[in-house]
C-alpha cells in the first residue's frame, strides 16, 4: 500500500509528475458568492478518482479492507464515528469538509501541509514497520492479514492506521492541491507560507 515517493509540491497538484491521464480536471465553478458549487467539485473528485491513480488507490480492495478495519477498530475503543459506506465516500466528504473549514489560502495551505506531514509520518511508520516485521505490503496479499505478523495489538493498529492515512492523505493532497490552484493562481508549494 506503500505511495511512491515524491516531493510535497508534486503529490499536492498533479501538475509535471505524469500521474495524472485524460487531459486536465474539470474546472471549478463558483456561484454568485464566489463559493464553490458543490456539483463542480463533485465532478473534480470524480474526475481525480478516474484519472489520477494515486487517488484512485482509494477503490482498490486493500484499501478498502484497511478502511473498513479502521471503521470498526474506532466503534470497539467506543468512539463516535460517522459510518462511511467505502473509503470512497469518506475522501470525498473529507475533501469537501476541508475546502469549507479552510477558508482562504492560508489556512488551506496550513491543511495541506498538515496532511504532508501526517503522510511523510504515516510513510516512514509503515516503511519501518514493513522492514522490520518483513510484511509483504507491495504484493496482493490483505494488508490486515500481514499485520498479524506483528505481534502485539498496539503495534499492528498503529501499522493499519498509518496504512489507511497513507492512502487517505495522498489522495486527499492530490486533490486539493488542484483546488488550490484553481482558487489562489498559483501551485501548493510548501514555502508559499
Amino acid at each position: 500500500m506503500s505511495t511512491s515517493k515524491s516531493n510535497g509540491a508534486q503529490q499536492a497538484g498533479g501538475d509535471g509528475d505524469g500521474a495524472t491521464t485524460a487531459g486536465q480536471p474539470p474546472p471549478l465553478a463558483r456561484d454568485e458568492h464566489g463559493r464553490i458549487e458543490p456539483g463542480s467539485l463533485a465532478d473534480l473528485i470524480e474526475w481525480f478518482l478516474n484519472n489520477d491513480p494515486r487517488v484512485n488507490m482509494i477503490r482498490h480492495p486493500k484499501v478498502e479492507e484497511v478502511f473498513q478495519w479502521k471503521q470498526a477498530e474506532s466503534r470497539r475503543a467506543g468512539e463516535e464515528v460517522y459510518e462511511f459506506t467505502n473509503a470512497e465516500e469518506r475522501l470525498a466528504v473529507g475533501i469537501m469538509q476541508a475546502i469549507v473549514e479552510n477558508e482562504g489560502e492560508v489556512a488551506l495551505h496550513g491543511w495541506i501541509s498538515q496532511l504532508l506531514n501526517a503522510l511523510d509520518d504515516a510513510t516512514k511508520t509503515n516503511e519501518e514497520v514493513s522492514h522490520a516485521y518483513r510484511l509483504d505490503t507491495g504484493g496482493e496479499a490483505s494488508t490486515v492479514s500481514e499485520a498479524a505478523k506483528i505481534p502485539t495489538e498496539r503495534g499492528r493498529a498503529i501499522f493499519l492506521t498509518c496504512c489507511w492515512l497513507e492512502a487517505l492523505c495522498t489522495a486527499e493532497v492530490r486533490v486539493l492541491g488542484w483546488v488550490y490552484q484553481q482558487l489562489y493562481g498559483r501551485p501548493f508549494q510548501p514555502s508559499n507560507y
